[in-house]
Formats: C-alpha cells, structure tokens, sequence
C-alpha cells in the first residue's frame, strides 16, 4: 500500500491511497473461507459449497468491504502520522468509471488543511473592561423596594399621589397587550403621573410612549415589546386600570434585618445597604465579564487573519449532516457558521499556547461552588460539606452535565486569561450606563 499527498495550496491538499492485489488478498480468502464453512446453499451439504460457487455468489461484496476497511484503517492512521491539522472529513473524490474488476485500486481525497497563523492577545485595541457600581440612588431604591415587598398591601378604589396601579398596556396596530404594575413615579414626567391622580379601578388613561420614562428599554417590560423596536417608538396607547395598591412600608428593624440575611448578620441600616452593595456588585461583575468576553471574542475573530478552505468546507458541509444539502444550502450554512469556526480554531490556538487544561479538581472546585450558590438561593446557607460533596459526585455522574460544566470552567480561564494579557481600558459606570453600553448607546 502507498500513500501520498499532493498539496494544492496552502490550505487543501490530494491524498492518493493506492491499495494492491497484495494489500488485501489474505483477507478476501479469509472471509470467503468462513462463508464456505458456514453457507447453506439448496443441493450443497454445509460447508461442502464449491469455493467457485461462494465466489461468484459473496467474491465482490467482500471484496468491497475489505478494500473499505483497509481504506479508512490506513487513510485514518496516515492523518495521525502525519500530524495533519485538517477542517471537517477526507471527502473522497468521485470516480464516474470507478473499475473494481481490476486488481489494482487508486482512491484520492480532497482534504481541507488548517490555516498557519498568529495571534497577539496584547495588540492595541479599543475594548473597555467595565466596573459595575451600585450608587446611592440604586442602594435607596433597594431599600424602599425591600421596605415595600415586605410592608403591608392595602387596596384602593381611587389612585393617589405614591400609589401603584395595574393593568393592562394596549395598542392594537402594534398587538400590545401587556398587564404590569407600575410606580407612578416610574414616568419621566410629574404630568403624565397626574393623568392617573383620581383615576378609579375600570378607567382608561392614554398616553403617547415617546418620552413615557426616562429610558425607552422600560417599554421593553412595561409595554412587552422587543428591543428592536423601542428606540424611537412613538404611538399612543391605553392603560386601564384594574388595581390600585399602597403599601404601609416595613420598619427598619432586626426582625426585618434577620428575615433577609439571618440572625445578627446586619444589624442597621448602613450594614443594609453594605450588604445590598456587595451582593449588588457581585452580580454585576458576572454580567460585565460576559461583555468582556463577548468583546474580546469578537474583537479576534475580526483582527485575526488567515483564509480558510472555503470551497472544501461548503462541499463537506453539503454531505456532513443527516440529509444531504444543495450547493445554495451549503454556501448560506458556511455563511452562517464561519465567525463560528474561525473562533474555534482561534479558541483552540489560544489554549494551546497557553497550556489552558482543565483537572479533576477544577471541575469539582467549579461544581461545587454552583450547588452552593443554588442552594443559598432556595434558603440553604450553610449546607454540610457531605451534602455538597453527594450532589457533586451525581452530578459528575452526568457526562451531558460534566461536559457542560467543562465548558464554563473553560469559559472562565478564558476569561482570567483575556484579563491578564489583552490591554482592555477599565471603566467605572452605574449599572444604567453599562446597560446603554452594552446596546452601544456609549
């Protein structure tokens, strides 16, 4: 048997494999040998079957499947010998007059090579690693919402100054139709709050939306549109009013404190608010480092250069699913998935060079930390290490869940790398900033 590799270019390749009568006799009569002992053929005594008769009757299906066989053994090893960094399958090039009564056979493979290239995590860049802030006005409010969730709700017939309402928003050409409660100093203007001031549970109030808050994503929850359509949105809609609440807000005081955190764990107000800030930031870093990782992603899939074997991968991706596509199907699925794969091979350069791995130990550290996180929030704050320890061992059980887990742990030294090599400015917002950032109002 003989091998060979032509390369076309940089990025595809020929390999010929060129199998011999010699290559696969010895197998051929192996399996007609077992076929002859076994055969039951009408008028021959088992096993007493004429080998001219087990030939002409299994010779080419077994000549076929062997030559396969000794085809993708070889062709496989060779890939690995050679250490050949190849993008999707060999596809193998079709021979319209495919002769398999020679004793000879020549089988090529068109092959889609890897791109050689470079990455330099620390080339200059405009990315931005923001520092989320929980600001007095955040804090404030926290506090109010706390002391309103927990005080004590009382019905009204008609809407005074700090009640809330609610109801159903309505617009019938844009199909809104959305119930929600609101604050009446939830508008960005004293006046349209007036409009509901004396109103009574049943009455309509109309109101125009441009302008409505302060900040048009709130028409995103208070109206149940989508993002795309909020900017600049300007149409009159109907609130009627089926609700009206006032809230006898909650004291201050230990037993509200130890309802919130446990007993003695905050014992004023300022240790409130600490607390509100601490638990505040923490939840804000999880968001802004997924931005950061959302940017940087980005940022090398658009500054990383090299090509790719873009006519090999669309012929692969036409064959590579359960059913097979056309050629119009398989450009617009390449389109689709390319950003994809040149952030696979950029994500799996990085890796390498990096030495990114993940051990045991880290996929246990990592479990283990997001059942305790699970269980804090269902009331659970100091669960025994045993508990721990047995949901983490069923879990792990799980191979969808450990492969699962495998990738956020990834995620996450990714994310530690990218902090400590790619020279990103730092930024220090308010959390309504950084949601104007992440839609690129900033």
């Amino acid at each position: 048997m003989n091998i060979t590799k032509n390369n076309i270019d940089a990025l595809n390749a020929i390999v010929t494999v060129e199998i011999s009568k010699s290559d696969y006799t010895t197998k051929v009569e192996k399996k007609l040998a077992d076929y002859k002992k076994n055969a039951t053929i009408p008028g021959f005594r088992k096993g007493a079957v004429p080998m001219s008769l087990i030939n002409k009757q299994y010779g080419k299906a077994i000549l076929l499947d062997e030559v396969n066989k000794l085809l993708q053994d070889n062709l496989n090893k060779y890939l690995a010998q050679e250490k050949l960094d190849i993008l999707g399958n060999p596809l193998p090039k079709v021979t319209e007059d495919f002769n398999w009564d020679v004793e000879d056979y020549k089988f090529e493979f068109e092959l889609g090579l890897a791109p050689e290239f470079s990455i330099d995590l620390s080339a200059k860049n405009d990315l931005v690693l923001y520092k989320i802030v929980a600001n007095d006005k955040m804090l404030n409010d926290q506090v109010a919402r706390i002391q309103k969730q927990y005080g004590k709700l009382i019905a009204k017939d008609t809407v005074e100054e700090g009640n809330d309402v609610s109801g159903i928003f309505a617009n019938e050409e844009k199909a809104i139709n959305n119930r929600t409660t609101l604050s009446l100093d939830v508008f960005a203007d004293k006046k349209t709050a007036n409009n509901f001031i004396g109103k009574k549970v049943g009455d309509v109030v109309t109101l125009q939306t441009k302008g409505l808050f302060d900040d048009d994503h709130k028409l995103m929850d208070f109206l149940g549109v989508g993002h795309d359509d909020v900017h600049g949105l300007d149409i009159e809609v109907t609130f009627t009013i089926d609700e009206v609440t006032t809230h006898e807000p909650a004291v201050l005081d230990q037993e509200l404190f130890d309802k919130l955190f446990g007993p003695k764990a905050v014992t004023s107000v300022d240790e409130l608010k600490a607390k509100i800030k601490e638990d505040a930031e923490k939840q804000f870093e999880q968001q802004s480092d997924q931005k950061f990782l959302n940017d940087v992603t980005e940022f090398l899939i658009a500054n990383t250069k090299f090509g790719l074997p873009s006519e090999f991968l669309k012929k692969w991706i036409q064959t590579a699913g359960e059913n097979p596509l056309s050629a119009d199907e398989a450009e617009a699925e390449y389109i689709k998935s390319e950003n994809g794969l040149r952030y696979q091979l950029i994500e799996g350069k990085i890796i390498a060079e990096n030495n990114l791995q993940i051990t045991f130990e880290d996929l246990k550290t990592f479990t283990s930390d997001v059942i305790k996180k699970q269980m804090a929030q269902f009331g659970q704050m100091n669960p025994t290490d045993e508990d721990v320890q047995g949901i983490v061992a069923r879990v792990m059980s799980n191979q969808d869940e450990v492969k699962r887990l495998s990738e956020q742990v990834m995620s996450q030294k990714m994310l530690n790398l990218f902090k400590e090599k790619v020279k990103a400015k730092s930024k220090e917002v308010s959390y309504d900033d950084f949601i104007k950032a992440m839609y690129g109002e900033i």
